[in-house]
């Protein structure tokens, strides 16, 4: 695999060796349930309380802001907003700055969260989807059961939300508008938006995914995994969504009209771990996979080479991410042990 950060090719050994050269060490006090990127800061975001903000000077600060669990975590690259078991809705922005953005009138556990365009910002507690829009009005839509994820559409101030049964489709800023509804028996647990808006996938509590075509309401079904989906990502211009949860990196083709219909998938890194989280360059057709042993790898599409970021160790990958220039990958594990990972120049 060439490397991300040379123009001539390297070898595995030299290139891992040169990757854990250039790669901060997190010990952090708490399981990594998620990392973002603000600008080239990497925030990882623990279990229990608080952020660690890792400076690409290397310089780390740790913010309080939950009095309890953090449930729900989302990035936009300026900003990063979590939400907790205290019901709370905080974001942290570039600054390093907090401030609670909504407050649950019933202490509900805020279970998702998300940001999309121009700042807005949706959340859920329990039954209710909650969205507050860039002139800082916040209106609500309660669906048929627990809200199992949210999704904002690229285009378009359009929200999913993935409950049981299906999905429901929202214009928060049409009020007399009725949803959409886009029915599926079961339940739904994660929702993502092909980049292009043509799709929306959901993750099931079953172990495969299901989605819909939304220009004809066709319904898509990819099975093959070994534990329920809870991680998806969107590769350099939308050609593949890639997903864990399988001993393999399985990458669904949705290039042409038909997208993955009547394709197989393509199936790289396999590995005697569980594949558990993967993050997906932003500009190259490169997918970082972190499995359930502490290995991760990141994997070239195109001919399937990998080169190793970290060796396995104990605990599973819990959280990975690349900066929007795709400079830098952030990962972290359930003990608490990450690193910022310097890729150089893209």
């Amino acid at each position: 695999m060439r490397s991300l950060t040379h123009g001539e090719a390297m070898s595995d050994t030299q290139t891992t060796s040169s990757l854990a050269d250039r790669t901060h060490r997190v010990r952090a006090p708490a399981a990594i349930v998620a990392v973002h990127f603000v600008g080239r800061s990497a925030v990882f975001v623990l279990g229990e309380e608080a952020v660690l903000i890792v400076g690409e000077d290397g310089g780390e600060l740790r913010l309080a802001v939950h009095s309890g669990a953090i449930l729900s975590s989302d990035g936009n690259g300026q900003a990063v907003v979590t939400g907790g078991d205290d019901g709370r809705v905080v974001v942290t922005d570039a600054n390093m700055a907090t401030a609670a953005a909504a407050t649950d009138d019933k202490k509900r556990w805020i279970d998702h969260v998300a940001f999309g365009p121009d700042g807005t910002l949706a959340w859920s507690a329990g039954k209710t989807a909650f969205v507050r829009n860039v002139r800082n009005e916040t209106r609500s839509r309660e669906v048929t059961s627990t809200v199992g994820g949210l999704a904002f559409a690229p285009k378009g101030f359009r929200l999913a939300i993935a409950h049981y049964n299906g999905a429901t489709l929202w214009f928060p800023n049409m009020v007399e508008a009725k949803p959409d509804l886009l029915s599926w028996q079961g339940s739904h647990l994660g929702a993502t938006f092909s980049p292009d808006g043509k799709y929306l996938m959901t993750a099931m509590q079953e172990p495969l995914l299901h989605g819909w075509r939304l220009s004809d309401r066709k319904d898509l079904r990819m099975s093959g995994y070994a534990a329920r989906v809870r991680s998806m990502a969107w590769t350099a211009g939308g050609d593949y969504l890639a997903t864990g949860s399988s001993d393999q990196l399985i990458l669904w083709p949705f290039k042409g009209k038909d997208g993955p219909m009547g394709k197989q998938p393509k199936m790289l890194a396999p590995y005697s771990a569980r594949l558990d989280v993967v993050a997906a360059h932003p500009a190259h057709d490169v997918v970082a996979a972190g499995y359930a042993d502490g290995l991760v790898l990141l994997v070239r599409i195109s001919d399937g080479a990998e080169i190793t970021v970290r060796k396995p160790a104990q605990a599973p990958v819990t959280a990975l991410a690349f900066s929007r220039d795709g400079r830098r990958l952030g990962f972290g594990c359930e003990d608490g042990e990450g690193g910022v990972v310097d890729l150089g120049a893209p």
